[in-house]
């Protein structure tokens, strides 16, 4: 069950869209299920923009790609469940993490906005697209949603083994939103999951009836050379071939884990392609 009111509000006027005092800037925590989630809405009248962050990251990682697209939108950013400033959960799960954008957006009185997703974001942007067609205005994969994952038995221990290495690593990374406030098996399992996720996407996106922008990196990333990478990525390519509403906007010279802070304006230029034309203040 969601909670309609949100709680611990700090109402400001978006120093970005300073003549709309209707709809002012809002920072705070919105109720879900057993925990709350830091949200902030920089208001507007702008074509609104939900950003769906990484597996383990916060919302402080668009901010380049939100500064490229100026005030002309209104951008919506949250941190999931553990990470960055939102509380812990009992529900770590997939299925938590779509049911998180609904919340959010009946939060803020959204009705339709774009959806833009980095990795795990761009499973749960292309998942919450298939179930809200008539909410969805487009959607922007950033080097995610891609149908391919880690699957077996024997995946599985590679992803528990890869985050066992990590485990003292991850308390250290987590002030930079590159961790959340899990034990190292919860990342794992978060992982886990969200592999099969994308193993099973094929089927979501043919019924993905909204446009669908890619944006894609051509490197490695941590535990996945370069070769693999690009076996994920051109997992992609049959979709493509049948299904002319989802398109690869861009491929871009960085790294999964650099995407946002080297190439944000790929990212920025996918979603001004999505807006539509009566609200392109932000070209």
């Amino acid at each position: 069950m969601t909670t309609p009111n949100p709680t611990s509000q700090t109402h400001t006027t978006d120093p970005t869209n300073p003549t709309d005092p209707t709809n002012p800037s809002w920072t705070g925590m919105v109720p879900v299920d057993d925990t709350a989630l830091a949200v902030t809405d920089t208001g507007g009248s702008g074509c609104p923009v939900v950003y769906l962050n990484g597996a383990y990251a916060g919302q402080r990682h668009w901010r380049h790609v939100i500064g490229e697209l100026g005030a002309g939108l209104r951008h919506i950013t949250f941190d999931e469940r553990a990470r960055g400033r939102s509380r812990q959960s009992a529900d770590y799960s997939f299925e938590a993490c779509v049911r998180d954008v609904d919340a959010v957006l009946e939060a803020r009185g959204v009705d339709r906005a774009i959806v833009v997703g980095w990795s795990y974001g761009a499973a749960t942007a292309v998942h919450w697209a298939e179930r809200n067609p008539d909410r969805t205005m487009g959607v922007v994969c950033v080097d995610g949603g891609l149908p391919y994952g880690l699957t077996g038995e024997e995946g599985r221990e590679r992803i528990r083994k890869l985050f066992h290495k990590m485990r003292f690593l991850l308390p250290l990374v987590r002030p930079f939103g590159l961790a959340a406030r899990m034990s190292a098996d919860q990342h794992a399992e978060v992982n886990i999951e969200v592999n099969q996720v994308h193993a099973d996407l094929e089927p979501v996106l043919d019924r993905v009836t909204v446009p669908v922008r890619y944006v894609l990196a051509t490197n490695g990333n941590l535990g996945g050379g370069d070769e693999e990478m690009e076996e994920v990525r051109a997992s992609l390519d049959p979709v493509l071939d049948r299904k002319p509403n989802i398109q690869v906007s861009a491929k871009v010279p960085s790294n999964h884990s650099h995407i946002l802070r080297k190439d944000f304006r790929a990212v920025a230029a996918a979603v001004r392609g999505l807006v539509p034309t009566g609200d392109r203040t932000a070209d």
